[in-house]
Parts: structure tokens; C-alpha cells; sequence
């Protein structure tokens, strides 16, 4: 990702580099997610904390008991697990004492949560682990149906759609943040980016709509950019983000549907081409999408966007 565009998606940045996950397209590196055997996987389930832009007390340690059960140190993981009563914490333990305490943990604060996408995805990977694919489906698909617009009902969407590369395409603004944000810490750039989206301006809104969705926050994001498209009906980065904040695995028609009608009526607009592109390659369409990169770098060659697709395109290559 170049520099400017980090930037402009700084505050998700920021967040996600605070939780150890590698920000961007990661297509060249992903790692493919178990798939549904009827028997237990070796290892043990992933933690998927969702803590956003916090940085008090907690969050800096459970960040830390993540990263060292993602290590393989799960003693020390449990003793900074035990040190917290939260939901998070509670889980983490659970994960750190595997298989002991889960999945019979799991089901419990599954039920002592129902309406928590976290306790549900957790839920589901306990059972995955443990052998058991029909009932984590289930588990996944409640995730996704009580909390939609958070991080943990996108990673049961990750499971429950293996076909295609985990997470979603991101909607990637082609023009620079607010002066002076990177000088801001997550918390503040946040706060920053929804004050200005406040004001009404549609770049602030794509801005600030961008973030969300790098946090997470699908549907939050699709509300910025249907407001922002609402102010400026033509432009093509508007429209272009409203498509891409569609992309949904259950039915990626329909951004798909909103998104390549674009291409005809805006030809020479990069952002359509690289946001096509990249939204094929997530759906596997390899060959297709790489054309539609192609064709961004044609469109604007000097443009930001211009210069991702060809870093982007170069990274395939190498594959």
C-alpha cells in the first residue's frame, strides 16, 4: 500500500497494526481457513479480538495474551487472560487452556451473551476445533445474525464462505486525509474523521466511512457512503464506494451488479477499474481481475490508485 493511501486509511491501520493482523490486501499471504472436517483440527482455534481503536489498560493487555497465544506461549497467555473479567479475556482463557475449558466454556458464555457476535464466532470455533462442523455452522451464522455490523460476524462469514479470501474488499478513497491526522493517536483520528463527516462534506464522509469499514463496521460504512453519495451523485468515487461497501459473500452480486454498470459510465475513472479488480480477485476471478487493475494503471496512470494496482499486480505475478 503506498504511503498516501495508508495514510488515508489510517485510523483502521493504526487499529489493526495495534491487534498483530498485516493491514492491506494480503492476498499473496493469506492463510486458508480449515475447512469443514468431521473430525478435530490440530492446534488450537484462533482468538479474533475486536477491539477497535482502544488503547486503555485492557485492550494494550489482551492485544499482548493474544500475541503470545498466537505464539504458542499459552501459559503466559492464561495468566494475563485471568487477570481481566471481560468477555475477551474470559474467552482468551478459555482458548489458552484448550482443550480442557472448551468447547464446555464457549457454550456457556455463548449463552450467557446471545447477542454477541464475539461469544458466537468464539462459539463456533471451539466446536470447529473440536470435530463438531454442523453445529459451528450454526454458531456462525448467529454471529452474523445478531451483530452484523462488527468484526467477529465477518470472521463467521469467513468460515461460512471458505471459497473466497477472508475478510472484504475495502473501499480505498483516491485522495489525501485531513492534514496533521497522522499526528493523532487512533482514538483521536477516529473522533477527528467523524467530526469532520459530520459537517457534510462528501469527502469527509468517504473518509471517515473507509475507517469503519477497515474496523469492521460494514454497515456503518455503507451509511457513510450512501450519505456521501447522496451530495455528490456523479462522481465516481462516491458510487464507487456505495458498490463496494454492497460486497457481501452470502451475495456479492449485488455490488457487483452496482459496480460494473460504473465502468461504462465513468471509462476513464481509476477507482472504478481497481475496486472491480480487487473485488474479483476476492471471489477467486484471478484472470478478470487482474485485467480490471490493468486497466485502472490505463485509466490514470499517475494516480494513486494507479500506482497500488501495479503493486498490487506485481505481488500476483510473484505468486
Amino acid at each position: 500500500m503506498t504511503p498516501r493511501l495508508r495514510i488515508t486509511l489510517l485510523v483502521g491501520a493504526i487499529a489493526v497494526a495495534a491487534a498483530g493482523i498485516v493491514v492491506g490486501v494480503t492476498l499473496a499471504t493469506r492463510t486458508p481457513t480449515p475447512r469443514n472436517e468431521a473430525q478435530p483440527l490440530k492446534g488450537t482455534p484462533p482468538l479474533e479480538l475486536d477491539l477497535g481503536v482502544r488503547t486503555d489498560a485492557e485492550a494494550v493487555a489482551l492485544r499482548r495474551a493474544g500475541a503470545l497465544l498466537q505464539e504458542g506461549k499459552r501459559k503466559q497467555a492464561a495468566a494475563i487472560f485471568a487477570g481481566h473479567r471481560s468477555l475477551e479475556a474470559q474467552t482468551g482463557l478459555a482458548f489458552a487452556e484448550w482443550p480442557e475449558r472448551s468447547p464446555s466454556r464457549e457454550l456457556a458464555l455463548a449463552d450467557e451473551n446471545p447477542t454477541s457476535a464475539f461469544a458466537q464466532l468464539h462459539l463456533g470455533l471451539a466446536l470447529l476445533w473440536n470435530g463438531r462442523p454442523a453445529e459451528a455452522q450454526v454458531a456462525f451464522q448467529k454471529a452474523e445474525r445478531v451483530e452484523p455490523d462488527s468484526l467477529s460476524a465477518l470472521h463467521a462469514e469467513d468460515f461460512l464462505h471458505q471459497e473466497y479470501f477472508p475478510g472484504r474488499p475495502v473501499f480505498e478513497p483516491g485522495f489525501a486525509p485531513p492534514a496533521g491526522l497522522a499526528r493523532l493517536s487512533p482514538p483521536q483520528q477516529l473522533a477527528r474523521l467523524r467530526a469532520d463527516a459530520g459537517h457534510g462534506g462528501w469527502r469527509a464522509l468517504l473518509l471517515y466511512g473507509a475507517a469503519l469499514q477497515r474496523l469492521g463496521k460494514p454497515l456503518s460504512a455503507r451509511r457513510e457512503y450512501a450519505a456521501a453519495a447522496r451530495l455528490a451523485p456523479g462522481s465516481p468515487e462516491t458510487q464507487t464506494a456505495v458498490a463496494v461497501g454492497l460486497f457481501d459473500k452470502a451475495n456479492p452480486s449485488r455490488a457487483f451488479s452496482r459496480l460494473g454498470p460504473l465502468a461504462k459510465r465513468f471509462p476513464h475513472a481509476a477507482t472504478v477499474r481497481y475496486h472491480l479488480g480487487l473485488m474479483l480477485l476476492w471471489i477467486g476471478q484471478a484472470r478478470q481481475g487482474q485485467r480490471e487493475l490493468r486497466l485502472a494503471v490505463a485509466a490514470e496512470p499517475d494516480s494513486a490508485l494507479a500506482r497500488e494496482a501495479k503493486r498490487l499486480l506485481a505481488r500476483l505475478v510473484r505468486r
